[in-house]
């Protein structure tokens, strides 16, 4: 019984000092992660036969009143097409983007926009902050696709796909831009 009792009382002893304690977590991200499969909700699918091809994390920011091609991301500059970390593409199996086969793996997703058309990079360097350490020796490929100006602003960064089954299309769009991205699944 005194045995039962001390380890009631060494219980409650450790719960009120972890009650105690004073945690610091950071506040949430102004820019939030995200991930997008293709196909679209691949992974939440119920039929067993629908795996993900292709797999975006990147984080959104938010348009919140500023300018954004051109101002805040300037043309002519390799941007990570996001914020925070570069944002990072996986190939569940080999695509080829534009005449470039590339191997299923993981890469950063990096662009440069400019009014007309952006310039789509798929580079082997991960797990970077931004595009401060961009290197250019490490692309796998670049491609230039044409800019589409649309009416209604997008508030935040927003990548999605279409396209159809082995012919997938990226679509990144933020403020009043919008870029397609046509990739082909070997």
């Amino acid at each position: 019984m005194k045995k039962h009792i001390l380890i009631i009382g060494a219980v409650l002893l450790l719960a009120l000092s972890v009650q105690a304690q004073d945690y610091k977590f950071a506040p949430m991200d102004k820019s939030p992660a995200d991930i997008v499969y293709y196909p679209v909700n691949a992974p939440k699918s119920k039929n067993p036969h629908i795996d993900p091809l292709i797999r975006v994390i990147y984080s959104r920011p938010q348009k919140n009143g500023r300018e954004i091609f051109g101002v805040l991301e300037q043309f002519g500059k390799v941007w990570r097409t996001g914020a925070n970390e570069s944002t990072e593409i996986k190939f569940y199996k080999p695509v080829v983007l534009g005449n470039t086969k590339i191997k299923a793996g993981t890469y950063s997703l990096l662009t440069i926009p400019e009014k007309e058309s952006w310039t789509i990079i798929i580079n082997k360097n991960t797990d970077r902050w931004g595009a401060f350490t961009y290197d250019q020796s490490q692309d796998i490929v670049r491609l230039t696709v044409p800019v589409t100006h649309v009416s209604k602003t997008i508030e935040a960064l927003s990548i999605t796909f279409k396209g159809t089954e082995g012919k997938p299309v990226m679509v990144i769009g933020w403020d009043q831009t919008v870029v397609e991205v046509p990739f082909t699944v070997k």
